[in-house]
């Protein structure tokens, strides 16, 4: 296992699909992340939270590949919650604007909670 890398764990509430992710989501990491809620959406899921609560850093990549989801997922009519964003990822979400145009929460409870 690289150092800092990317670990994703992906669980059902209900009707909801949870996507937790840790670590770093970079150019090294996004293609799991793509990878994992493609499946997700393939599978089925219409309500998607992502709890980014373990990401320590994120790159312009990483940015990337949640604008994508979001994209396809607006597409699909699929609905996606980005919970707990701390400190990096929080202020990396203000600065690109991504706080404007996509649903957060401040934790995963209330992000499955919002979907219900």
């Amino acid at each position: 296992l690289r150092e800092n890398a990317m670990q994703i764990v992906n669980s059902q509430v209900s009707d909801v699909t949870v996507i937790a992710l840790s670590g770093s989501l970079d150019a090294a990491s996004v293609a799991d992340f793509d990878a994992e809620w493609k499946a997700a959406l393939d599978a089925g899921a219409t309500k998607l939270v992502v709890d980014l609560g373990g990401i320590e850093y994120i790159s312009s990549a990483g940015l990337r590949g949640i604008l994508m989801l979001s994209t396809t997922a607006r597409a699909g009519n699929v609905q996606v919650i980005f919970s707990d964003l701390r400190s990096m990822v929080a202020e990396m979400f203000k600065l690109s604007g991504f706080t404007n145009i996509l649903r957060t929460a401040p934790d995963t409870a209330s992000a499955v909670e919002d979907l219900a």
